[in-house]
């Protein structure tokens, strides 16, 4: 093999981009959020108090339904991309436009599949401060999903129309401006 046949492997294969161009940054301030966010002590520690008795209801809907929904998201949006998932923002050389199952209905299901159950451990416990690191997680997920976005119109042309008529994170929210 000679060097412009190394130089065309490692282009083809996206090695030739140095760190931070296919978003590496971005995945490991996804994991410290993450860690955060279980590290995070529930502020204000109400288990004690009679709001928290008479909102157990409430709080357990809100944690079921926050845990289907990041399921749902998180195994479909998995299974459905299966073939070209990466932790990386960036898309994988040989993709193609997944626009079927969950993806029918958001365009970032494993973004929102955080997003889901992050608000349902946030009702379930009445924590402020994890409200607080849900919302900078809605934050770094509304960035990082526009990144993406910018790189999947590059490379699929037909990416702005369906990202016209699919959410961003909940069905029906989201949609760009066709």
């Amino acid at each position: 093999m000679n060097d412009s046949q190394d130089t065309a492997m490692e282009k083809e294969s996206g090695k030739s981009k140095r760190f931070g161009q296919r978003g590496e940054h971005l995945v490991i301030i996804q994991m410290a959020l993450v860690a955060i966010y279980f590290f995070t002590p529930a502020w204000p520690d109400l288990r004690s108090g009679e709001l928290y008795r008479h909102l157990a209801l409430v709080r357990w809907i809100g944690l079921v339904a926050g845990m289907a929904g990041g399921a749902v998201f998180g195994i479909g949006g998995s299974l459905n991309i299966r073939k070209y998932l990466t932790p990386l923002p960036y898309p994988v050389e040989h993709s193609r436009l997944v626009d079927t199952g969950v993806y029918a209905l958001v365009r970032h299901p494993l973004y929102s599949s955080q997003l889901f159950a992050a608000a349902g451990w946030t009702i379930f416990s009445l924590s402020l401060t994890h409200l607080i690191v849900t919302l900078v997680a809605l934050i770094f997920f509304n960035y990082k999903a526009s990144k993406e976005e910018a790189w999947l119109m590059e490379r699929h042309p037909e990416y702005r129309k369906y990202a016209s008529r699919v959410g961003k994170f909940v069905p029906g929210f989201g949609r760009l401006k066709a």
